[in-house]
């Protein structure tokens, strides 16, 4: 959340009141509004290190008119109390910003009306008690101010607040796509300007994720993003149990046929032997054993029948 404060009120300025009365469901006189000026947000770096890009601004500029001011940004109706009709994108004239760019601001002029129910209110803008205001709005994304990729993606292991090669980490908010309201707060979360910030992520692809997750990076997921990731541990949970019965019945396998082709080793030894090898090891051990089977290279019980053409002696098959 970054915070701004109420500049001053001020006399309606030509042209005003007929913006303010676009908004109205009758003319209202000067007399029935109260005009004040407001800075929302700026391009400096706030406290959570980020910070508006100037073309961010100008867009923000024009989504802010015809916004609602409430107060902490509770959006209950009760909590209405003022409305922008106008802003503009000013450059303060020889002001530089904490990294020593020129320093721009978005300057909002708002208005509510006359009424008993909120004269402790202007009292209190007037008075400079009411002067801190922060704004909601959304962006697109937060690029990094190191290597220019978005923040918490693959391509970006920087850390906002950090410094490398004696420059300070920050996150720019890029391409802003709505703005929600103003806020009189109490109490400023931020040193210059404050905004609720919104991401429209982009939807990550897995291997995206994956990357991330093996950089060792900070890591934000989106709530489909987090859907995704489930979705694929599930499916390697699946291919783990599937992978663990194959090779269950490889191993069966290998120690069924090491019994008929090398009865002097033992299960035992053949068990632990096949407790080591991969599936693919495994897979050449039953495929030499089979050829070996194939080819009758195995040794003969002490009964096997043994063949002969003579027919004077049929019985020699049972000789002990």
């Amino acid at each position: 959340m970054k915070n701004k404060q109420v500049i001053k009120s001020s006399a309606l300025r030509d042209g005003e009141l007929e913006l303010i009365n676009k908004y109205t469901r009758r003319e209202l006189s000067a007399d029935e509004v109260y005009v004040f000026s407001v800075v929302l947000c700026d391009n400096d770096v706030d406290r959570d290190f980020e910070r508006f890009t100037v073309e961010s601004l100008e867009k923000l500029s024009n989504l802010f008119v015809g916004k609602t001011g409430i107060f902490d940004h509770n959006p209950k109706a009760q909590n209405q109390s003022a409305r922008i009709i106008s802003c503009e994108l000013e450059a303060v004239q020889g002001k530089k910003n904490s990294v020593g760019d020129d320093y721009f601001r978005i300057v909002a002029r708002a208005y509510m009306p006359v009424t008993d129910g909120n004269e402790e209110l202007r009292m209190s803008i007037d008075s400079g008690i009411t002067r801190e205001v922060s704004v909601g709005c959304a962006v697109e994304k937060t690029v990094c101010s190191i290597c220019k990729n978005e923040m918490n993606s693959c391509e970006c292991a920087h850390i906002k607040g950090e410094t490398y090669n004696n420059e300070l980490c920050f996150g720019e908010l890029v391409n802003p796509f709505d703005a929600y309201e103003f806020s009189f707060v109490a109490v400023p979360s931020q040193r210059n300007a404050g905004v609720i910030k919104s991401f429209k992520r982009k939807e990550s692809k897995m291997s995206d994720i994956l990357k991330m997750i093996e950089n060792g990076g900070a890591l934000t997921l989106s709530d489909n993003d987090s859907k995704k990731l489930k979705s694929y541990i599930e499916s390697l949970k699946k291919q783990a149990a599937d992978g663990a019965v194959y090779r269950n019945t490889l191993i069966s396998d290998v120690l069924k046929y090491s019994a008929i082709v090398q009865p002097e080793i033992s299960r035992a030894t053949m068990k632990s032997v096949t407790d080591g090898l991969s599936i693919d090891e495994l897979k050449e051990f039953k495929t030499a054993y089979k050829k070996m089977l194939d080819k009758n290279e195995v040794i003969k019980p002490q009964l096997f029948a043994e063949k002969n053409d003579s027919k004077e002696d049929k019985n020699t098959q049972f000789k002990i």
